[in-house]
């Protein structure tokens, strides 16, 4: 009995196609370059544990879904793992450049400029620091 639940498992995972936030090929082709190069050789760190690709996925996962690291299902790397990689792509920018490499391709896609001409602020959201004097930042509407 044991080979055969082992068996139908397997055959599980393998038709399993995973979750909907994971990366298409054609997406990780798109961001994969722009990852920084792995910290491995004489004196840069260990290898990858976990392949990059995995570690992105993870994140999305969690970007979309809204679960706590602790929460991650089994299947993804640690949390810590892929928090370190997270906080680490952060710091130096590499989530930042994903970010607008992206938005240029969606621009370009769509027949726009690459580049934004124009921003909008919606001033009813945005607070004033606490520097500012009370009366410069807000505006009575009502008598």
């Amino acid at each position: 009995m044991h080979s055969k639940s082992g068996e139908y498992l397997r055959a599980c995972l393998r038709a399993w196609d995973g979750y909907p936030s994971d990366l298409t090929d054609e997406q990780w082709a798109l961001i994969e370059p722009l990852l920084p190069a792995p910290r491995t050789g004489r004196k840069g760190g260990r290898r990858d544990k976990h392949p990059r690709r995995r570690i992105v996925d993870t994140i999305l996962y969690l970007a979309r879904t809204g679960c706590q690291w602790r929460y991650l299902p089994k299947d993804f790397p640690p949390f810590q793992t892929a928090y370190w990689y997270f906080t680490w792509w952060h710091e130096d920018g590499t989530v930042e450049r994903v970010h607008d490499a992206l938005r240029v391709k969606v621009r370009q896609a769509d027949g726009r400029c690459a580049e934004p001409s124009a921003g909008l602020v919606d001033l009813q959201s945005v607070r004033a620091a606490d520097t500012v004097p009370k009366s410069t930042s807000t505006r009575r509407r009502h008598p």
